[in-house]
């Protein structure tokens, strides 16, 4: 048995540990959309709409392409949700704004996120640990 070995299974492992946890994290995000009559992109899209930014932003937190994005924010504005808006410094950009129902509703979802999340089960200080480790581990290459 080679030194590389114990490495491999240890990643394999790791890996594995991260995957279902992703699995449950998506799991429950769909589970909770569904309470509020979204989709699981939907409510992504939601929970990451912190504030104003725009399409290119919002794809990039929820992890897809701009044009999958844009396919979800067609949805959402057609629920009059979220707005396009021209961008302040760029004319050739749009804006997303989250419109007086779509801060509300997120306010909701945001509630029911946190409720029996999977990773309810850490302490802050263990979650905080979990979320540095995390960021050091997707460092863009």
């Amino acid at each position: 048995m080679t030194e590389a070995m114990p490495a491999a299974i240890a990643e394999r492992e790791l890996c594995g540990l991260v995957n279902g946890l992703a699995r449950q994290i998506g799991d429950h995000v769909r589970e909770r959309a569904t309470k509020l009559e979204l989709t699981a992109p939907q409510a992504t899209a939601l929970r990451e709409m912190t504030g104003p930014m725009t399409m290119r932003d919002l794809a990039e937190r929820m992890s897809c392409e701009p044009s999958n994005a844009t396919f979800v924010v067609d949805k959402l504005e057609k629920l009059s949700l979220i707005e396009r808006r021209p961008h302040p410094t760029d004319r050739r950009a749009k804006q997303l704004v989250l419109t007086p129902e779509g801060v509300a509703l997120r306010k909701r979802l945001i509630g029911l996120l946190v409720q029996d999340s999977p990773l309810a089960g850490l302490t802050h200080q263990e979650q905080s640990t979990l979320h540095d480790l995390l960021k050091r581990a997707v460092v863009p290459r």
